[in-house]
C-alpha cells in the first residue's frame, strides 16, 4: 500500500514508518492521521513484521504537532471528532501487539509528543525537543497527552509541561523518564534499528502478552494486575515458543521462535 505522506520500508521483519512532510515539520493533518491509522492496521496484520520503528523525515522534526491550519477552522463537533480520530490512531499503535519504537529526531511537540508516548519505547537524538504547547494556543491536548504523560513521567512533571507549555531538551526528557535513551543525531537510526532487532529476537507471543499486561495493568489494582500476569504466564505455557525458548537455553543455542 502506498501512502502520500508516509514512507514504509520493511527489512528482515523490522518495519520503519516515516512521517514524510518535512516542509511542514511532519505536522499531523487529518490525512496523515488517517494514513497512520491504516498503516498501523497493515503492520499489525502482516505476519512478517516483528516490530515497528516510527520516525519523522528530515533533521528538524519527528512531528512538530498538529496542523494548525486545520485546528483554526474547527467547531465543537469537528474538534471532538478530530480528537477521537487521533486517539484511535494512537491506540492502534499502542495495542498493536508488536513492539513500536519511536526514534525522535528534532521537534516532538503536541500531537507528535502524544504519538511518541503511544509507542512502547522512545529513544531520542541529542537535538530532540519535547513539549505539549497546546495551552499557549488556548486549546487542550487532544490525542491523549493529559492521560499518557502523567502515566509516564508522573503527575507533577506532567502538569508542569502541560500547564506551562514549555519545551524540554532530550537530556531533561531522559531525566524525567519520557525517553529511555539519548544518542547523537547521526546514530539515531542505527540505534533504533539495533534496539528493535534485539527486542524482536524474543518470543513474539511473550512480547505481546507482556505489553498487554503492562497496558491493562496500569488501570487495575495490584491484585488485579497480578492475576492478569498469572493468566499470561499460564497462557505461554501452552505455546511452542516457550518449549523452544527453554530448550534453546538448556542447549545453549539461540532460540528460533515461530510465534506459536
Amino acid at each position: 500500500m502506498n501512502f502520500e505522506n508516509l514512507l514504509l520500508a520493511v527489512k528482515d521483519g523490522v518495519a520503519t514508518l516515516t512521517v514524510n512532510r518535512p516542509d511542514k515539520l511532519n505536522a499531523l493533518n487529518d490525512q496523515v492521521v488517517s494514513q497512520l491509522h491504516q498503516a498501523a492496521q497493515l503492520l499489525k496484520d502482516d505476519p512478517e513484521v516483528r516490530g515497528v520503528i516510527l520516525t519523522g523525515a528530515g533533521p528538524k522534526a519527528f512531528i512538530a504537532g498538529a496542523d494548525i491550519a486545520d485546528l483554526a477552522k474547527q467547531g465543537v463537533l469537528q474538534g471532538r471528532e478530530r480528537s477521537l480520530s487521533g486517539q484511535a490512531m494512537l491506540r492502534a499503535f499502542e495495542a498493536m501487539g508488536k513492539p513500536v519504537l519511536a526514534a525522535v529526531n528534532g521537534y516532538c511537540l503536541g500531537g507528535g509528543c502524544e504519538l511518541a508516548m503511544a509507542c512502547h519505547i522512545r529513544i531520542a537524538s541529542e537535538n530532540a525537543k519535547f513539549g505539549q504547547p497546546e495551552v499557549k494556543l488556548g486549546i487542550t491536548p487532544g490525542y491523549g497527552g493529559t492521560q499518557r504523560l502523567p502515566r509516564i513521567v508522573g503527575r507533577g512533571n506532567a502538569l508542569h509541561l502541560l500547564l506551562t507549555g514549555e519545551q524540554i531538551n532530550a537530556q531533561e526528557a531522559l531525566r524525567i523518564g519520557l525517553v529511555s535513551k539519548v544518542v547523537p543525531a547521526d546514530q539515531l537510526a542505527a540505534e533504533a534499528d539495533k534496539l528493535l532487532r534485539t527486542i524482536a529476537l524474543n518470543g513474539p507471543l511473550a512480547l505481546k502478552l507482556t505489553m498487554e499486561a503492562v497496558d491493562r495493568g496500569l488501570d487495575m489494582t495490584l491484585a488485579e494486575g497480578l492475576a492478569l500476569e498469572a493468566d499470561a504466564f499460564g497462557l505461554v505455557a501452552a505455546t511452542d515458543d516457550m518449549k523452544e525458548g527453554l530448550t534453546a537455553f538448556l542447549e545453549k543455542r539461540p532460540a528460533k521462535f515461530q510465534g506459536k
